[in-house]
Formats: structure tokens, sequence, C-alpha cells
């Protein structure tokens, strides 16, 4: 496990610049956190030091939202209203996570059972003023993205 105190958005940014350019495609990274620990912002974050520049909108309502970056896919999911994991089939979640897009999945207990193995768990603690993120691998590509 590797741990990062960000003190505040700028050093949440700074984390993400680190972060991530190791996230290839196939990648599937869970953020866990209660509600208000910054789930949304760090991937606002990891998708600014990848180079978008448009708004970042949360999938609270649409569940997902695509983007595509420098030729590459980066779908954020937002699992939180889901009320039963089989509701990712209606979303065609087989056609997000097909192995050639990162997926960066929020509230990802959600849907257990559906969504495959996460190459990184990210957990957002707050530890006031900013928050604290424990990273945990269960990959070989994820531990090639341990930030130190």
């Amino acid at each position: 496990m590797s741990e990062h105190y960000c003190e505040n958005e700028a050093a949440m940014a700074q984390f993400a610049h680190q972060f991530a350019p190791c996230l290839q495609p196939g990648m599937v990274v869970y953020l866990q956190g209660q509600l208000g620990a910054g789930k949304t912002t760090l991937v606002r974050q990891i998708l600014r030091a990848l180079g978008y520049e448009n708004k970042v909108k949360s999938p609270t309502y649409t569940l997902v939202e695509s983007y595509d970056i420098a030729g590459a896919t980066l779908h954020h999911f937002d699992l939180y209203r889901l009320s039963h994991p089989e509701e990712l089939e209606y979303l065609g979640i087989r056609d997000y996570i097909n192995g050639q897009a990162i997926c960066l999945i929020e509230w990802a207990e959600k849907g257990k059972g559906l969504l495959p193995p996460a190459d990184i768990t990210c957990y957002i603690d707050l530890r006031l003023p900013g928050r604290c993120l424990k990273l945990t691998t269960h990959t070989q590509r994820g531990k090639k993205c341990i930030v130190e």
C-alpha cells in the first residue's frame, strides 16, 4: 500500500500529474471513500493531467461519462445511485469495460459481481484540512503506477 496526503486541491493535482501517465488502456481503478471525500475531484485532476481541457461533469445521474484523450478513452463511472448490480447490464457495461479503455469507478461495490477486478483501489479518507489517498495494487500493471 502507498499513502499520499494532499492538503488541498493543488496537492491532489500534483499527485494526479504523477499518477495519470501510468494509466494504460484496459486498466480499472476503483475509487472509494465517503460522500464528499474527493473521488470526482481526483478524476477531474487525472483528466487534466492527461491533457483534457473541457468541463468534467460528475456522472452521478448519468452513471458514466466518457472522454477521448490523445487517442485513448477514459470512462468515469459513479455507481452511487445504482440499486442493483444487474442495472449495469442495461447500461451496456461490457461495451465500456472492454479492455481498451481506462475505467475509473466510484462506488464499485454497488456493481459487485459484474465489474472486473481492479488493478488499483484508491481509498480517499478525509484528513482535514486535506485528504489521504491510500493506493492498493492488485496486479502487476497496478504496481507500476505506485507513486512514491
